[in-house]
C-alpha cells in the first residue's frame, strides 16, 4: 500500500535501520524505543493487524517469530530474555495499521498493566 509507512520501509522508500531481512519479513530499529533493544518486525505482506495476517497468511506469522529469535540472538538478548508484542487496534496502542511484532529487551521488563 503506497500510503502505509511500513510498506514504504519494506520497499526502501523510507529510511530505517534494518537489522534483519528475510524473503517475507523485515526487522528495523524502532524510532521511539521503549527498551535498550526495540526492534519492529514486519511482514512484507500488508495486513492491518496480527489477526488479519493469521487469516491471510498464517505461515508468515511463523516467519515473524523465527526472525524475532534470530534478531534476539544477534542483539545478545536471547539468553537474558526479551518480550514479543503485537498491538492490535487503536485502544491497544497500534498506530501503524500494518501487522508488526515488537521485540523488546536489554533490561528487565516489568509486568504489563
Amino acid at each position: 500500500m503506497s500510503d502505509c509507512l511500513f510498506c514504504r520501509i519494506v520497499a526502501g522508500e523510507v529510511p530505517a535501520t534494518i537489522v534483519h531481512e528475510t524473503e517475507t519479513t523485515t526487522a528495523f530499529r524502532d524510532i521511539s524505543p521503549q527498551a535498550p533493544t526495540h526492534v519492529v518486525l514486519v511482514p512484507h505482506l500488508h495486513s492491518p493487524d496480527a489477526a488479519a495476517l493469521a487469516v491471510a497468511a498464517p505461515g508468515v506469522l511463523d516467519d515473524l517469530f523465527v526472525a524475532a529469535g534470530e534478531v534476539a540472538k544477534a542483539e545478545g538478548i536471547a539468553d537474558s530474555g526479551y518480550r514479543l508484542l503485537f498491538n492490535t487496534g487503536a485502544d491497544a496502542g497500534q498506530t501503524v495499521f500494518h501487522a508488526h511484532l515488537h521485540l523488546l529487551g536489554g533490561r528487565a521488563l516489568g509486568a504489563l498493566a
